[in-house]
This record gives C-alpha cells, sequence and structure tokens, in this order.
C-alpha cells in the first residue's frame, strides 16, 4: 500500500533555527508511517485467522461466568437459606423414616384355580448316602406321604459335589426280611463265639489273616442290630462248618467310635465285605436271614474262584473279564432333584435321612 500525507506549511519562528524549524515535520512523519503499519497487520490477523479463531472459541466447554452471576445479592441469599432448610428436612425426614419399622397385612387372592402346585427343587447332600435319603410331604389336609419315588431323581457326588453315578429314580426302600431264633447269644456263646470281636488293635491283623472278610458294624442300642445278633452268630457257626475261607467278624461303633468312622460307617448294622484287606462296596443290603447271608458269602467265593481260573488262563487278556468281587465307586454325597405335586393349602416337604431297616450313625451322616 502506499500512503500519502499532505502536510500543512510549517511558519516560521524567528526564534528557531533552520534545522528545528526541518525536523519536527519529519518526526511526526515517521510517527504516522509506523502507526500505519502496525494497523496493516492487525488488520491482516483479523481477516487470515479471526475466523479459526471463532470456531476454536465456540468449543469451550470452559467459559468465564459474567460478573454480574458472581455478585451476591439479597434474593440470592434468600433463596440459598431456603434450599438449605428444604434440604435439612429432607435428610431428617428420610431418616427417620428409615430407622422406624412397621408392620403391614396384606391379603392377596391366587386367581389360579388349580388344586395343586408343582414343587421343583435341586438339593445336594454332601454328607448322605443317596440310600438314606428320604422324601415327605405333609400339609394341612391330612396329607402324609413318606420317601415319594414319582419323579425324583438321586445323583452320588464325590468330594468336590461333582455327579458320579446315577442311583437311579427314588426307590421305596424293602423291608429285609430278618430271622427269629429260638436260642438266646448268650446260648450261641457256648460252645464258643464264632463271630469274632475286633477291636482298632485286633481289626488290620484279622484282615490280613483272612483273604476274604465280612464284618458286622453294629451299636448295641440300635433295635436292627439286636434282632441281627443271633443270625450273625449262626451265621457264622455255619461258616465254619462248611470250612468256607471266610472271617466272621463284628465291630461295637459305640466301643469304638473311631474305627468305624474311618471305615465310613453311615448306618448300623452296617454288614461289609472285606478283599486283601480292602473294604468291597456297596455293602451288603439284602434279608439278614443265615440262608441268605450263606447264600451271598457262596457267590462271593464263586466270582473269585471264577476270576483266579480265567486270569490263569489267560494272563495277558483283559478282553471279557469277569467280575471279581472288586469294589465300585461309592461317593459319600448325593443330589436329590425333581419336582412334586402339592395341594394348593399350607404345607411343607422334608428332605430326611432315614432307613426303614437301619438306625442313621448321627456322627456320619
Amino acid at each position: 500500500s502506499v500512503l500519502f500525507i499532505l502536510l500543512p506549511p510549517t511558519p516560521q519562528h524567528p526564534s528557531l533555527s533552520s534545522e528545528t524549524t526541518t525536523g519536527a515535520p519529519l518526526s511526526f512523519l515517521a510517527l504516522l508511517i509506523q502507526q500505519h503499519t502496525l494497523t496493516t497487520k492487525m488488520n491482516n490477523i483479523n481477516g487470515h485467522g479471526g475466523g479459526r479463531r471463532s470456531a476454536m472459541a465456540s468449543m469451550d466447554f470452559y467459559r468465564r461466568v459474567p460478573k454480574d452471576l458472581t455478585e451476591a445479592t439479597s434474593l440470592g441469599a434468600m433463596m440459598s437459606i431456603a434450599a438449605i432448610a428444604v434440604m435439612t428436612i429432607l435428610f431428617l425426614s428420610e431418616t427417620i423414616a428409615f430407622a422406624r419399622t412397621s408392620m403391614g397385612t396384606a391379603i392377596t387372592l391366587d386367581e389360579n384355580d388349580q388344586p395343586q402346585i408343582r414343587l421343583n427343587f435341586n438339593i445336594t447332600l454332601m454328607d448322605l448316602h443317596c440310600d438314606f435319603v428320604s422324601v415327605d410331604v405333609w400339609d394341612t389336609l391330612g396329607t402324609n406321604r413318606q420317601n415319594v419315588t414319582k419323579n425324583i431323581e438321586k445323583w452320588q457326588l464325590d468330594e468336590e459335589g461333582q455327579r458320579r453315578i446315577f442311583s437311579g429314580r427314588n426307590r421305596e426302600q424293602r423291608e429285609v426280611v430278618h430271622e427269629e431264633h429260638e436260642e438266646t447269644l448268650e446260648e450261641l456263646h457256648e460252645d464258643g463265639e464264632q463271630a469274632v470281636e475286633l477291636t482298632p488293635d485286633t481289626f488290620q491283623g484279622f484282615l490280613n489273616d483272612h483273604e476274604m472278610a465280612f464284618i458286622d458294624m453294629y451299636a448295641p442300642w440300635c433295635i436292627w442290630c439286636q434282632r441281627l445278633h443271633p443270625t450273625w452268630e449262626k451265621f457264622g457257626e455255619e461258616v465254619h462248618k462248611l470250612r468256607m475261607p471266610v472271617g466272621v467278624g463284628k465291630v461295637n461303633c459305640v466301643t469304638y467310635p473311631q474305627l468305624c468312622k474311618d471305615q465310613k460307617v453311615m448306618a448300623f448294622p452296617t454288614l461289609r465285605w472285606y478283599k486283601g484287606g480292602e473294604m468291597i462296596l456297596p455293602d451288603y443290603k439284602m434279608d439278614r436271614t443265615v440262608d441268605a447271608l450263606v447264600g451271598y458269602t457262596k457267590r462271593k467265593l464263586e466270582m473269585e474262584e471264577k476270576y483266579k481260573n480265567w486270569a490263569a488262563n489267560n494272563p495277558s487278556d483283559n478282553r471279557m473279564k469277569p467280575n471279581a468281587g472288586n469294589s465300585r465307586p461309592e461317593h459319600p454325597g448325593c443330589q436329590v432333584s425333581g419336582h412334586l405335586m402339592v395341594n394348593r393349602v399350607p404345607g411343607n416337604f422334608h428332605i430326611e435321612a432315614k432307613s426303614v431297616n437301619h438306625n442313621l450313625n448321627a456322627a456320619m451322616t
């Protein structure tokens, strides 16, 4: 740009020299040129970067509050006091309502006209064998169903609570047959005691001396054990008479509770087979008569003999291997699941540990 400056003529003062008179207009001219240059630079800045700066400024989320809003006024003070009062009242009322308790009663009519409802359940019992689990139902109408079997399944669980063996649907427990004897237990012991009374000191030695052993774990107060005592002694006499290679023993679990706990005895009486010092599961749960016990013992011995003959003739063949009476895995827990159809009236259902043929060991269930 070109700047044209018109200067008025400067009057000559007689008292000023020629040098001073000529310098004043030149200084004024330099000031005007400097001001014009600064104005031009500001215009260039506003012309080229002003739009970009305005766009960026519009994105500012932290703008300054106008001074009018920061000035204290009487109206603002009154509104602040009112807000504090309202918040205090709300806080106190909510605190009082929270601390105060009240009783309320309500009646709700069930619109469902079905006479029964379905009750689903899935319960895990970590220390109870499935054989001793019973599901019972009771209500105010007089319904009293014990050991319900329909639509109920049982699974044996391991120590980690995982399913291992399907125990089938809940079955009614069959009452085993007991044998009545004319002789008393004392009379049977007159010619010697064939069922050996075992203690913690003699238990393992008895198993080591007999490759096969059949042992009765009992409690003197158990009614089923009392009924079994004469039968067990007669069974021992029969085994001795037939010269069966089986040791017949018994353990008093009241006198030696730790021994029975180590053997995981859950109910009395527990009739358990041992082979080579190891327990063979499951335990005997059939009739408690001399003939039934002798028949069970013969089958065990026959199966063991078949296995020995087969192993001698087929030392390296594992196909079609006969069962040698080895122990089947037994797990301590039980999972009971299923559903019940119950009357639509007040009542309850129980999952109870009980057996029609045993007295349960409370220390192990």
